[in-house]
């Protein structure tokens, strides 16, 4: 049987097959490589504990936050309530004007018109005035929350061990299996810190 080395004596076969042999070895090496680069990045992955977290669900989820954003609400009530009846009047000005377009003078229209007009801007700077009052105190809950929610991902990161918790909020992660959505887990966790 001839080895490497014997077809080496033999001009025609020496080159080609020493580089054929070669080139081939050289593959090989690079194939095993790059397998086991990929077994122990597989591997080391496998080992890695990821978690999912709806930061603003498991904050608005919490009692804490339930109560203080029911009081919110309460206290603003009277502001929508105010809201609701200027529209019930814009609409009934509305009406009006419709109804007896025909029968106004010109000037009455003029002043009907001008007077929805009016209301109309003041309801939507009132909207907006308690939209934004509503944002603003919603902000100021959950930077309230924020302190605890902090601590609470501390203690499940030491306590289950998890390398990486994403914010599902965020639009960086494509998809994440619920298996490893932990809101709850923080929901319950934000209540117990009471």
């Amino acid at each position: 049987m001839c080895t490497i080395g014997c077809y080496a004596k033999n001009k025609f076969w020496s080159r080609a097959v020493f580089q054929a042999v070669k080139l081939f070895s050289v593959r090989r090496f690079m194939l095993a490589l790059v397998s086991v680069l990929a077994l122990s990045a597989v591997s080391a992955f496998a080992e890695m504990k990821v978690a999912s977290l709806d930061v603003l669900r498991a904050i608005s989820d919490s009692e804490e936050a339930k109560t203080l954003f029911t009081t919110v609400q309460q206290e603003l009530q009277s502001d929508q309530d105010a809201l609701a009846a200027l529209q019930v009047e814009i609409a009934s000005l509305r009406e009006r004007l419709t109804k007896d377009s025909e029968i106004l003078s010109d000037a009455e229209r003029r002043r009907l018109v001008n007077d929805i007009e009016s209301k109309q801007a003041d309801l939507q700077f009132q909207a907006n005035k308690l939209r934004k009052e509503f944002n603003d105190r919603q902000q100021e809950i959950i930077s309230q929350i924020v302190p605890k929610l902090d601590a609470v991902l501390k203690d499940l990161v030491e306590i289950e061990g998890y390398d990486f918790i994403l914010n599902k909020n965020q639009q960086t992660v494509l998809y994440v299996n619920t298996k490893h959505d932990i809101t709850r887990k923080v929901t319950e966790k934000l209540n117990e810190k009471q």
